[in-house]
Formats: C-alpha cells, structure tokens, sequence
C-alpha cells in the first residue's frame, strides 16, 4: 500500500469513507436524514479541508465549524457520535493507505473529532 500523495488520494479517501458514513447506523442519519448532504456538491469541498490539512494546498476557504454548528441545532451530536465518525475515518484510511501522511490523517481526524466533541457535545460547555 502507498501513502495518501495527491488530490485524487484524499477524493478515493473520502468517498469510501462517505460511503461508510452513509449507511453507519449511528451516524448515517445525520448525512441522509439531518444534513441531507448531497455528496456530489459536498465531496470537493471536504477534499479541499483535507486537500488543505495533508497536503498544505490552501484549497479550504470555509468555517466548518458553523456548518457544525447548524446541523447541531437540529439534531444534538454526542461524543459517540464524533467517536464513530474517528473509528470510520480511520479504519477506511487503513483499509487504503499506509504511511506517513496517512498516519497524520488519522491524528487530524481524532484531534477534530476531540475538538468537535468538546465544541457540542460536551454537558459542561
């Protein structure tokens, strides 16, 4: 297996993790059901926030903190929730791709779930 090197690495990434996500039965709904995320206008701008985090390209432009934000307000996240997404995310980056920049991912994904969890999930905040 290869390491995660280009643009076209992070969109095979991340549409097998969005396939994952999809049908999860503890996350899914808040993609089909909450968001009603249409994944083809989606997916480019989630590889550019991760185009931008691993290959240092400069591509992501947004707050993804309020788009968060928005889909809390209709349906309260959990830490499980943000656990789930961590385990899906790294599993489907070992299932695809070993090194360096791979490993690095997997540290972004747990540290954004951890921000994420202390941001909307935490009953102390």
């Amino acid at each position: 297996m290869r390491d995660i090197e280009t643009r076209i690495d992070i969109e095979k990434l991340m549409t097998a993790f969005y396939d994952k996500a999809f049908a999860d039965d503890v996350i899914g709904y808040y993609f089909t059901d909450v968001a009603h995320l249409n994944l083809e206008k989606h997916l480019p701008v989630i590889v550019n926030f991760w185009e931008t985090i691993l290959l240092k390209s400069n591509n992501y432009h947004n707050n993804a903190m309020e788009a968060h934000r928005h889909i809390h307000s209709l349906s309260p996240f959990k830490a499980e929730h943000f656990q789930r997404w961590v385990k899906i995310f790294t599993e489907t980056t070992d299932e695809l791709f070993r090194g360096d920049v791979a490993e690095n991912a997997k540290l972004k994904a747990t540290s954004v779930g951890s921000a994420m969890t202390l941001i909307f999930a935490n009953p102390n905040t």
